[in-house]
């Protein structure tokens, strides 16, 4: 097992008021507020600390309809992120992606639309053969990228999910929980840009041609609720109608997970509910934003005798409504006796928030930059270099 090193200091937050913070286990008495009643599951928590303040049924297995393109918006941000992928990249369009049936905009054998675009077809006009078309471009085909959903899955933990397809068009054994949908919703909203699409109420595609094709938001809360910028709705016949949405209010991002609801109003209203109550009972205490630079870490074999280590996620602190945090421990654990090559991205270590011996936030550290194993010659010329420096 590897050491750790770790390394504290205390950053006191000044305030006239002090309540306890929410740690990230469920912040609600289930018993004292119902918010979900007309859905099959549902959960609710806030994005940064990933506290639970509602669930029904959340970790019931169900069908997610099209929320399955939450896996697949997050496998092309991370493309994208990674530098494998750019928005401007010109997709082309298989026929077997052209064939998918349901929700679709209507993509030709060979047609070329651009990363960018393929997102709105997706993220506004849940488009299946979109999806496809993204899955192959990152993967290769399908199937390969079903294996890196699921893989992901994976890694971030979750243990009721499994995945059959890219588009959440009805398969055996294809599922998913409220939890693990609101999960994901977390990991994707760590790219800033995917609102950009999420958020859009509208948009068109072959805008100059006679094609003109008009993309209008399945998730119609987008519109009529402020703050409201994501993420995506689901319906099958099995699946009913649900919703994974997201919405910001000041300092404060919440996620609402819906499964099972009979009706989109439905759907909405309970949404609504949960969104009302989140914004009305807590509030978030910023500490880091995302990629924030905490410190240089030693790599030994790398072409860079350093690796920056970042924050990988927003970092906050919860309360209810009124309350503030002081005397909080911050604690930053780094792996001891890194070894090159390390690639951007890769968990480097772990920043804790404690009070009074009590973990209130855990969130892994990362590499900030990619540092490739050091060439012989370069291992030689350091080796030679500190012999030299002994004489």
């Amino acid at each position: 097992m590897k050491s750790i090193l770790s390394l504290c200091f205390t950053v006191v937050l000044l305030s006239s008021m002090t309540l306890p913070a929410v740690n990230t286990a469920k912040a609600a008495e289930q018993k004292s507020v119902e918010l979900a009643e007309n859905a099959r599951s549902a959960i609710l928590i806030e994005r940064d600390t990933g506290a639970i303040l509602y669930e029904k049924n959340s970790d019931e297995k169900l069908p997610p309809a099209s929320m399955t393109k939450i896996m697949t918006m997050l496998l092309i941000m991370e493309a994208i992120d990674k530098g494998e992928l750019t928005l401007k990249e010109k997709i082309r369009t298989s026929e077997f992606a052209a064939s998918m049936g349901g929700s679709q905009i209507f993509l030709e054998p060979g047609e070329e639309m651009t990363t960018e675009q393929m997102l709105q077809g997706i993220a506004i006009g849940s488009g299946n053969d979109a999806s496809v078309a993204m899955a192959e471009r990152i993967a290769g085909s399908e199937e390969g990228f079903i294996d890196m959903m699921n893989k992901k899955a994976k890694e971030l933990g979750l243990k009721n999910t499994k995945f059959q397809n890219a588009t959440g068009l009805p398969e055996a054994d294809h599922y998913s929980t409220a939890h693990d949908m609101a999960i994901m919703g977390k990991e994707l909203l760590k790219y800033n840009l995917i609102t950009k699409f999420t958020g859009s109420y509208e948009a068109y595609l072959r805008e100059d041609t006679e094609k003109k094709f008009w993309l209008v938001n399945t998730n119609r809360l987008v519109k009529f609720y402020p703050g409201v910028d994501g993420l995506k709705t689901g319906f099958t016949n099995e699946a009913k109608y649900c919703l994974t949405a997201t919405a910001k209010k000041g300092d404060m991002r919440v996620i609402a997970v819906v499964f099972g609801a009979s009706t989109p109003k439905e759907r909405n209203a309970q949404v609504t509910k949960m969104l009302d109550y989140a914004f009305s009972q807590y509030m978030t205490h910023p500490i880091y934003k995302r990629g924030v630079s905490l410190q240089k870490v030693k790599v030994s074999k790398g072409s860079s005798k350093t690796v920056t280590a970042v924050t990988s996620e927003p970092i906050s602190v919860l309360t209810k409504k009124g309350g503030n945090v002081k005397d909080l421990t911050q604690k930053i654990s780094i792996k001891k006796n890194l070894v090159a090559p390390i690639k951007h991205g890769d968990k480097i270590g772990t920043f804790s928030i404690v009070k009074d011996g009590k973990v209130l936030v855990k969130s892994p550290i990362v590499a900030k930059e990619t540092v490739d194993r050091a060439s012989w010659w370069e291992m030689y010329k350091r080796a030679f270099g500190m012999f030299s420096s002994a004489d």
